[in-house]
């Protein structure tokens, strides 16, 4: 079988933070995007800056990713099809703890980083072993790998996330599909830790204080496109990436 030589990606949860910087990056480096996301004002700027091409789609909405299966089918007809799909789309609500868990918070959070990624990946694992080099990048969390106080609900649904990912990298081996999990630590973007923390700016800047260079988007967004960069026969099957202040979980260096 000869190598893979189409770059062609949809990246889920483009409209901000890593899923943006992500674009940007595979657009860079001379790849066709398919920018995702629900806000699209914010994917119509990303589109007019970068080029990629946006659609509207919510993850945890079915018959959004029916849609969206149909247009990229459509987009990338002429260079390939799909070889790549990149699953950005996520997020935490709430830093309660178990026995003050909100259970709307939870809720949600397993709605969008599980079952969104499950939608996302029902739709389109057909295409990409039909490719026959597809690859899966999940962008996970090092919350998926250790528990903490006051994490427990972003803690399940990442945890959840992580083995999804891992269960899928076995069953799809034999389909030629490389799946790749990112986790992150602790990285400082504009609307994470905001929306977290009910928007609440103050306490949002008081989690990354003292702290030197924590990760970017834009980090992120490099090792991402890196990763899904190599010869299809190199798979990164996890990268955990944190600041250096960051030694590990539980420990932060703060100045």
């Amino acid at each position: 079988m000869a190598e893979n030589t189409s770059k062609n990606a949809i990246v889920t949860g483009a409209s901000s933070g890593i899923g943006a910087a992500t674009v940007r990056q595979l657009r860079r480096n001379g790849w066709n995007v398919i920018a995702v996301a629900r806000r699209e004002d914010r994917l119509a700027q990303l589109a007019q800056e970068t080029g990629a091409t946006p659609f509207t789609v919510d993850v945890t909405v079915s018959e959004d990713i029916e849609r969206l299966r149909t247009f990229a089918t459509e987009t990338f007809k002429t260079s390939g099809g799909l070889d790549t799909l990149v699953n950005i789309a996520g997020g935490a609500r709430g830093v309660d703890s178990v026995a003050n868990g909100n259970e709307d918070d939870w809720d949600w959070m397993y709605q969008v980083n599980v079952l969104g990624t499950l939608k996302v990946l029902k739709a389109f694992l057909p295409d990409l072993r039909q490719h026959g080099f597809g690859t899966v990048l999940n962008l996970t969390s090092t919350a998926g790998h250790t528990a903490y106080e006051g994490g427990a609900g972003y803690n399940a649904a990442k945890f959840g996330q992580h083995a999804l990912t891992g269960a899928l990298r076995l069953e799809e081996a034999e389909h030629n599909i490389r799946v790749i999990e990112v986790a992150p630590g602790m990285v400082r973007t504009d609307e994470f830790t905001v929306n977290r923390l009910g928007g609440n700016q103050e306490a949002a800047d008081a989690v990354y204080q003292g702290v030197d260079k924590p990760l970017t988007a834009e980090d992120v967004a490099e090792v991402v496109a890196y990763a899904v960069g190599l010869p299809h026969h190199i798979n990164l099957d996890q990268i955990v990436m944190r600041p250096v202040a960051q030694a590990a979980a539980h420990k932060v260096i703060r100045r």
